[in-house]
């Protein structure tokens, strides 16, 4: 199984920054190793806002049946991104499982029409013609794994600085904290 650059047909803009093209003709049930270089991490710290991305690799185990491709593996990354509140650079390191579904794109619902997921089909990939993409389902995985939130050890002492307390002081239960019960 050998991954193919971008199709000279799309779009230069359009390309993830991390590609990894497979025909689904050719994906063979055995574990492939997809890892990111230095240009596609640096390119993906950019559009997910971290500051640098040091490590991004999958290993994958890839198996057909028809048309659909499954991928079930594991996600390893190391990166640094910023603190949501005092802005200094945190190291983090995610190794977690993932799985997705790579389905045919079908057009059986109208843009209106209410749909019911189920479980399953969260993690599941429209493709149209006969290639998939696993370095951007990698990238994607990724990006769910960052904490938008995240907050290091200097938080506290930063929202103090700036006078906003801590997340316990000003929030909804804050304020119900104050209300006293009628007796």
């Amino acid at each position: 199984m050998s991954a193919l650059p971008p199709s000279p047909d799309s779009a230069p803009d359009a390309a993830p920054e991390f590609s990894r093209r497979l025909d689904i003709r050719q994906v063979e049930s055995k574990p492939g190793h997809f890892e990111a270089n230095a240009a596609e991490r640096a390119a993906l710290a950019m559009r997910f806002g971290l500051v640098r991305i040091d490590s991004l690799a999958a290993d994958l185990a890839l198996t057909r049946n028809d048309r659909q491709v499954e991928a079930r593996g594991t996600l390893k990354a190391a990166f640094v991104q910023s603190c949501a509140i005092s802005a200094e650079d945190l190291p983090v390191s995610v190794e977690e499982p993932v799985f997705f579904r790579f389905v045919p794109e079908t057009d059986d619902h109208t843009p209106d029409e209410e749909v019911e997921l189920t479980a399953d089909d969260l993690d599941e990939i429209e493709y149209t013609g006969t290639h998939i993409d696993i370095g951007e389902a990698v990238a994607q995985s990724l990006a769910l794994a960052i904490d938008p939130f995240l907050t290091g050890p200097n938080a506290d002492a930063a929202r103090l600085a700036a006078g906003i307390g801590t997340p316990e002081d000003n929030g909804a239960f804050a304020a119900l904290k104050g209300l006293k019960l009628g007796k």
